[in-house]
């Protein structure tokens, strides 16, 4: 189940390591995590998304896998989020049943439209900021372009893409239900704290 808005979904940054980032995203407040990491081996994703998955029960958040269905399958995940080029979201559920969660990343209503008629829970949107976290192939789309999107489906979003303090509180006021960050709190000083302040301004946001 998709957490209440607004919530907050910290990605794991391949410049650290993805449990004790976990560990200080959870302590902070984060609903839910997504271990993400291209160059890793199976093995070590694995072993990773074991001990992140009981953290994230421990704190009672969700826990995603970005990418590998496989992986998000053997680990016993929430759920797994897919991009355009991913396995297509209707042939991961046919692997993943109905108990688990499936995202998928899209950049147009267009492509939420048809994430939704393919099965999906959740949708993430962006990059609606400018971005140094990912290699982008378009422009940042924008809060409106982001309320479109929310308009055109019935399915939760979440925001992603040079997320801030600042711009977070906008982002649920154009009717995102959660942010998803990167940089925003792995490379922060202190992250535990980047993200309790982070999910402080999304609560304040709803006042």
């Amino acid at each position: 189940m998709i957490p209440a808005a607004p919530f907050l979904c910290v990605i794991t940054d391949e410049a650290y390591c993805p449990v004790t980032l976990a560990r200080e995203a959870l302590n902070g407040g984060a609903a839910m995590i997504q271990l993400r990491h291209k160059s890793a081996s199976g093995s070590q994703l694995f072993t990773w998304a074991l001990a992140i998955r009981n953290l994230c029960r421990e704190y009672h958040a969700l826990f995603i896998i970005n990418d590998r269905v496989d992986i998000a399958l053997a680990s016993e995940a929430d759920g797994v989020h897919l991009g355009q080029d991913d396995l297509p979201a209707a042939a991961a559920r046919k692997l993943l049943g109905n108990t688990r969660i499936i995202g998928v990343s899209v950049s147009s209503p267009e492509e939420a439209v048809q994430a939704e008629k393919d099965g999906a829970d959740y949708i993430g949107f962006g990059h609606v900021y400018p971005t140094v976290s990912k290699l982008k192939e378009h422009p940042p789309l924008g809060p409106e372009n982001l309320q479109k999107t929310v308009q055109s489906i019935s399915l939760p979003v979440v925001a992603i893409g040079g997320i801030s303090i600042e711009n977070a509180p906008i982002l649920i006021s154009r009717g995102a239900s959660g942010v998803a960050v990167i940089s925003a709190v792995s490379r922060a000083e202190n992250p535990s704290k980047a993200a309790f302040e982070l999910m402080r301004a999304l609560q304040k946001s709803l006042l």
